[in-house]
């Protein structure tokens, strides 16, 4: 289209993001008409709410919807929660809401201001079809879009249905906050989320597990049995009113993810490209910021494909951090199970910072009263020690404070003969004086042929351990009070590779060792070397090398031990049902494929100090279809705490050289947070824990126990010291080595 040229614009369907997108793009003086199947008085759902930041672009874009909106608004700052009869009120938050079908007279009336053809009652013509006569056709048909559908195979959708079933109803009184609140029920857990839109009148969804709504009996009821039975549940908080529907049926919510969300001239819009859980906010604010971001570009662009690709460009990241949250609060209600027996403040603080959205740091400015009585129940010394740095005690050891510096192979050994040398005194020894309380050394190698690569260190001879005593003793001189763990393992069928930086996991060129595994199974087929399957004399001699290690480790000084039985490695491969394939004791159920990992465990505890810590490194899954579930990795950190561990490493993946992580912030604590709450037992949280504020999160949360944050620590070895001078924290669980005291202060930048 030539610069400043009036398009031709069809939008199918008539929900708030196709009106607002009509009205927006009447206003810039196209030619719009909407097909709408409904009537225009029918809706589904009642209460709609809107962000600060969505009525901030609202009312940049166009001021007399805005005015509208601002007329019919609902405000208000409070969350409640209720957990077990307990009423906990959270502020600061700030919601606006009204009901959805006066947002829809609103947009009307405003499309009907611009000119706008409104054909209700009629279904849209296929999109192939109005994209021959139309220069820009928005698709905004919503979660069952029929343009996605036909479009499949451009648009390549992606739709996840979810665990729980919900139903929208109304209650015709209005809630004074945004209230949570759980029933525990003889079927089980079941959860309300509701809200006011109007001054008589409040949302109303009722959530539960799949299985704890048929075991109810739900799956039977029609929607006015359903309204009264939700009633009567949660009668206390409707205060014995009635609840309504509004052609409301129970439903599983339906996550929608496109590749693409243009075809030609043809663009998605709203829940027809992407849907985010409504525990997070409202489907609703995504289309009408979509809208926002279509218009401006067609405003900004020479033509339509240029408008169309600045518009996926500048939506798709906001998106996708939307539904990752929204995800992470979807699972977290699925499991809400595993909580209930939290107490009741930090159950409201977990429920609060579910979505990784709201954190420690910015509920503390929201609401500094509700944040410090947690910090307190949690057992912050005072109302100047952060979370992180509060101490634990894991059998005789105490760690001054909850950070823990990840193991990281550095492939540095010298010569490669697995001796540890100035390389690791130095990177060692540096996050040590960087103030985390556990630094824990990359995989310790059992023997020669246990290693990844020649670049990996080991203690399997006298002067490796010698080599390793010397670090030690620099740790526990120059940084006293810093914990140094060990972890020790073997490669099994992922050794005798390249390092790193040279090829990963790539075989060697030459100088290869055997490998040896649960299983005759190569980790990268047709370039991995296969591994021979392990024999009776095999596990025999590796449960010795393991228990040798054990005792040199326990004479180097080291004050924590961890096994790794992750990431693939020999006893990983025992675990996962992907790669360990035996017929004999050691294979088939879980329980047999823990068993080598278990008397490995137990032969190394026989030999390390009783006063001292054991921990147990875990892939809480193998993100590969058939490998460790949700349940199997609860059993195996179980079993292991049985034997004596004393916390549980929640690592993930690299198991499977096909894997499919699904990446992002934390993106690994909810394997840890399941453990933890089904155990009880102690916890390391791993995976992307890139800030001091998610720390403290998911430590007052009680998805973990301790955090161990690795990358970071690599881009600042002082990561812990900083973090408390960025909280203003100066106490005994992170002091500065007295040479570096005059650093303590963050130096002043530019003019400043």
């Amino acid at each position: 289209m030539p610069a400043g040229s009036a398009l031709r614009v069809a939008v199918v369907g008539g929900g708030p993001g196709g009106l607002y997108a009509a009205a927006l793009l009447a206003r810039q003086g196209h030619t719009v008409e909407v097909w709408e199947r409904n009537a225009p008085e029918d809706t589904f759902g009642f209460g709609v709410v809107l962000s600060d930041e969505t009525l901030g672009g609202i009312e940049q874009a166009d001021t007399v919807v805005y005015a509208a909106l601002g007329a019919e608004f609902v405000r208000w700052d409070d969350i409640d929660v209720v957990h077990r009869g307990r009423l906990l009120t959270s502020g600061g938050h700030g919601f606006a809401a009204l009901g959805r079908r006066r947002l829809l007279e609103i947009l009307h009336e405003r499309c009907a201001g611009l000119g706008v053809r409104l054909r209700f009652r009629t279904p849209a013509p296929a999109a192939a079809v109005l994209a021959a006569s139309y220069d820009l056709v928005v698709a905004a048909d919503g979660v069952h879009s029929a343009t996605r559908q036909s479009g499949a195979a451009h648009f390549r959708p992606t739709l996840t249905t979810g665990h729980c079933r919900y139903i929208w109803l109304a209650a015709d009184f209005a809630f004074d906050a945004f209230r949570f609140e759980i029933a525990e029920t003889e079927h089980g857990v079941m959860q309300l989320h509701a809200y006011p839109y109007s001054a008589d009148a409040s949302t109303v969804i009722v959530e539960m597990h799949e299985t704890v709504w048929r075991a109810a009996g739900f799956d039977l009821c029609d929607e006015a049995e359903s309204a009264a039975r939700c009633a009567k549940i949660f009668g206390e908080a409707l205060r014995g009113r009635p609840l309504h529907g509004n052609r409301s049926a129970w439903t599983e919510f339906r996550t929608v993810a496109n590749e693409r969300w243009s075809h030609g001239n043809v663009v998605l819009l709203g829940d027809a490209a992407h849907t985010a859980h409504f525990s997070i906010g409202s489907g609703t604010k995504l289309a009408v910021e979509d809208a926002l971001a279509l218009a401006e570009a067609v405003a900004a662009e020479p033509d339509v494909p240029a408008a169309l690709a600045a518009y996926e460009a500048a939506r798709r990241p906001a998106v996708a951090s939307t539904q990752r949250a929204a995800a992470a609060s979807m699972r977290w209600f699925e499991d809400i199970s595993g909580y209930v027996d939290q107490p009741a403040r930090q159950f409201a603080f977990n429920l609060l910072t579910r979505s990784r959205r709201v954190t420690h740091d910015n509920l503390r400015l929201r609401d500094e009263r509700f944040t410090r009585a947690v910090e307190r129940d949690f057992g912050c010394p005072d109302e100047h020690t952060p979370p992180m740095f509060t101490p634990l005690k894991l059998r005789g050891l105490t760690l001054r404070n909850r950070v823990v510096v990840s193991p990281m192979d550095m492939y540095s050994a010298q010569d490669g003969d697995g001796m540890p040398g100035d390389f690791h005194l130095v990177h060692l020894g540096a996050r040590a004086l960087g103030g985390a309380g556990l630094v824990m050394t990359e995989m310790v190698c059992v023997s020669a042929e246990g290693r990844i690569t020649p670049g990996c260190t080991g203690l399997y001879t006298a002067e490796q351990a010698a080599a390793w005593t010397r670090i030690a003793d620099f740790v526990h001189t120059s940084a006293p009070g810093t914990a140094l763990g060990v972890q020790l393992g073997h490669s099994g069928r992922k050794g005798s590779t390249r390092l790193m930086w040279e090829g990963m996991d790539d075989p060697l060129p030459e100088g290869n060792w055997p490998l040896a595994a649960a299983s005759e199974l190569p980790y990268r087929p047709g370039v991995s070397a296969v591994p021979r399957a392990l024999t009776a004399a095999d596990l025999a001699s590796i449960r010795s090398d393991f228990a040798a290690a054990a005792v040199r480790a326990a004479g180097c000084g080291f004050d924590l031990l961890e096994l790794h039985c992750a990431h693939g490695y020999l006893l990983s491969g025992f675990l996962s049902p992907l790669t360990n394939h035996r017929t004999d004791a050691y294979g088939g159920a879980l329980e047999n494929r823990l068993r080598f990992p278990l008397e490995v465990f137990d032969a190394v505890r026989a030999v390390w100090p009783a006063d001292r810590p054991m921990t147990v490194r875990i892939s809480a899954t193998d993100w590969a279809p058939g490998g460790t579930s949700a349940q199997d990795a609860v059993d195996i950190a179980a079993a292991f705490a049985a034997h004596g561990a004393d916390a549980i490493d929640v690592s993930t993946g690299q198991v499977v050289a096909d894997e499919r992580p699904e990446y992002g912030r934390s993106y690994q604590t909810p394997y840890a947070d399941r453990i933890r709450n089904a155990l009880g037992v102690p916890v390391i949280a791993v995976g992307a824990i890139s800030s001091w504020d998610d720390v403290n999160s998911l430590l007052l949360a009680g998805r973990a126990d301790l955090c161990a944050v690795g990358r970071p620590h690599l881009y600042d070895p002082h990561w812990t010291l900083h973090a408390a001078a960025d909280q203003s924290y100066e106490g005994p669980a992170a002091p500065w080595p007295a040479p570096y005291r005059a650093g303590s202060r963050k130096p002043p930048t530019g003019r400043g």
